[in-house]
């Protein structure tokens, strides 16, 4: 049975990241090369997973490499770093479905890049990255920034049954 899958902010390419988000890793090639080994360790073929944004530094060419090599039916969210070309360039890179806008997920999971403000009145749980290495408070955010995951795709199960538990809290 095939599963679902979230994550974001890898930033493929990316050597500044390292420093920024104090990324474990010596280069961009290595940081790259263990990024895609722990999605594959995860996603199967038959899978789905929603990238949140902000995919890859590289060149079409580097990209379109790094995405033949990923696991999966790959739905990109564009995040502030992926705006700068267009819907085209991302599906011609290999993503199956690309959006520019958040989407709703099983009617309860607003999907976004950014964390979008979510008050206690609202039915949803906003799924986002963008923040990497921080978290919003409260049950109505769930970041799966690299950073958070060990950069590792989590599913949509762990997400709903983390926000299950919390409500029962």
């Amino acid at each position: 049975m095939s599963q679902t899958y979230f994550i974001s902010d890898h930033h493929f390419g990316h050597k500044s990241i390292i420093d920024f988000e104090d990324r474990p890793f010596a280069d961009a090639d290595e940081m790259n090369a263990a990024m895609i080994a722990k999605w594959n360790a995860v996603v199967m073929k038959e899978d789905t997973v929603f990238h949140l944004g902000d995919f890859s530094f590289l060149n079409k060419e580097k990209t379109e490499a790094i995405v033949s090599q990923l696991n999966g039916y790959k739905i990109l969210i564009l995040g502030n770093h992926d705006r700068g070309r267009s819907r085209t360039w991302w599906l011609d890179a290999g993503f199956d479905e690309v959006s520019e806008y958040p989407l709703i997920y099983k009617n309860f999971f607003f999907l976004s890049h950014e964390p979008m403000y979510m008050n206690n009145q609202m039915p949803y749980v906003n799924v986002h990255g963008h923040i990497h290495g921080q978290k919003y408070a409260g049950l109505h955010y769930y970041n799966v920034s690299v950073e958070q995951l060990d950069y590792t795709p989590v599913s949509f199960e762990q997400i709903r049954d983390s926000v299950v538990v919390s409500e029962e809290q």
